[in-house]
């Protein structure tokens, strides 16, 4: 989260000279009818949290890095297997999700990817996932989890204590933990490493899993589109809400995207691939499309090949957002257990720029929210980090003798400029707008000081 702490009157003229001039770079890139779209720029690296803790991975559970929940963590995948602690009491859920990024330009196969999972003190796996590249070999952003979760009549792992978080390469990578699986550095991962806990209820609740819910296909709105622009990562997943939403990709690029989607509401997402300027051929899994719930698990995912024309995608149905969700015995519907900011995330295979060129190439989200708002389960306590379980982003601590930064369209804090921005570009707010305010704010506050003056001179002639 970004604050301004400068004081003093050239302080203040700095930061209005600098939104002055990004308003007007702002501005002068927009794109009027008649005019051809600005280039997209290369690939951006994944955007890590602003507020990101290093994590040493190590070999071992001996000197293992400890994760607290709430905080976010860097680390790197760099042999056969990676260990980070965790210190649990008896009463919470614990989360973590871990996002591998390969480096840019690596040689993958279809099966390379990590596997994650949460282990106590005396070996026994609570959970365990794995993700992989799939069949297009792009390297992207890969998002796996692992649980400690407290459910009745499971026996595994509900005592407090030590528990760790595993994490290891699949396909080309190794993981077996033997001898000639380390990962060269070459082809080193870095890792995110995001845990959260969840409080158990005040009073008990139903776990009896709802047997009907709407399964048919909706239908995709079709609204005018709106202007958004997609992030690099979770942290700077831009936000969006229902309706449609149009961006530009290139190939390997990944574009993250957060919905607040609330107890009892049905998320529906289809996105739209534009035409290219040839046709040279076809990429298998040119485009995938993956919704995340807050804890950023894998609820459901879709793909599609390209060969040039306008292609479209659409996730298939799931179920709508309820607490009892947790105890249903298969996915999609276990991972839709929370309230809160779920993602969309979109890859395009780096591949197509090899048959039809690098882009940009247009893309349209439509996303679609069915079903009524419904009560919370009733938390004992926040969740950790505080309001992660609310509607929208999770909500920052307040710093101390400060105020919390602003909100975003969707009324989740916002941290740094760039989200802050995102947030004006959602709310439909024009760069001309902005530039008149900032202007309005510069000339208003140096009127004020030319009146200062005025009187310190009127009472004070011979000065």
């Amino acid at each position: 989260m970004a604050r301004r702490t400068g004081r003093g009157a050239a302080v203040w003229r700095a930061v209005v000279r600098s939104a002055v001039v990004a308003a007007v770079l702002c501005g002068s890139s927009s794109v009027l009818p008649g005019q051809d779209a600005v280039a997209a720029p290369d690939v951006p690296p994944y955007a890590f949290a602003d507020d990101v803790r290093g994590a040493p991975a190590a070999t071992g559970t001996t000197g293992a890095a400890r994760l607290e929940p709430g905080a976010t963590y860097r680390s790197s995948l760099r042999e056969g297997r990676a260990y980070y602690r965790l210190e649990l009491d008896g009463t919470s859920n614990v989360y973590v999700s871990v996002t591998a990024i390969p480096r840019a330009g690596a040689a993958l196969l279809a099966g390379d990817g990590i596997s994650v999972s949460v282990q106590d003190s005396d070996s026994t796996t609570c959970s365990t996932d794995s993700v992989t590249v799939g069949a297009a070999r792009s390297p992207q952003p890969l998002t796996a989890w692992g649980a400690r979760e407290l459910l009745p009549g499971k026996g595994l792992c509900q005592k407090a204590g030590t528990y760790y978080v595993v994490v290891e390469p699949t396909g080309s990578g190794g993981g077996s933990g033997e001898e000639g699986t380390d990962l060269p550095d070459a082809q080193s991962w870095d890792l995110e490493l995001a845990p959260v806990s969840e409080s158990p209820l005040a009073k008990a609740a139903a776990t009896r899993v709802p047997e009907v819910w709407d399964s048919a296909t909706p239908t995709p709105p079709v609204d005018e589109p709106a202007g958004v622009r997609g992030g690099a990562g979770f942290t700077e997943a831009a936000a969006v809400k229902q309706g449609v939403w149009s961006d530009e990709i290139v190939p390997g690029q990944t574009l993250f995207y957060q919905v607040p989607v609330d107890w009892g509401r049905q998320l529906s997402a289809t996105v739209d691939l534009g035409s290219a300027d040839k046709n040279s051929g076809y990429v298998v899994d040119a485009l995938d499309l993956t919704l995340y719930n807050p804890v950023r698990a894998s609820v459901k995912d879709t793909g599609i090949g390209y060969g040039g024309s306008q292609k479209s995608a659409s996730l298939p149905p799931v179920p709508p957002v309820g607490y009892a969700n947790r105890y249903a015995p298969t996915e999609p519907t276990k991972s839709l257990r929370f309230a809160g900011s779920y993602y969309l995330v979109v890859h395009l295979a780096a591949q197509v720029a090899e048959r039809f060129g690098e882009g940009p190439y247009g893309l349209t989200l439509r996303i679609g929210l069915s079903g009524s708002t419904q009560a919370g389960p009733g938390y004992a306590r926040q969740s950790a980090p505080r309001g992660f379980f609310d509607v929208g982003a999770p909500d920052p601590e307040p710093p101390a003798g400060g105020d919390v930064a602003g909100a975003d369209a969707s009324g989740a804090g916002t941290s740094g400029g760039d989200r802050a921005m995102k947030a004006v570009a959602v709310g439909g707010i024009g760069t001309g707008s902005l530039l008149l305010t900032v202007l309005g704010v510069w000339t208003l506050a140096a009127r004020r000081r030319a009146a200062a003056q005025m009187r310190v001179n009127a009472q004070n002639p011979t000065a």
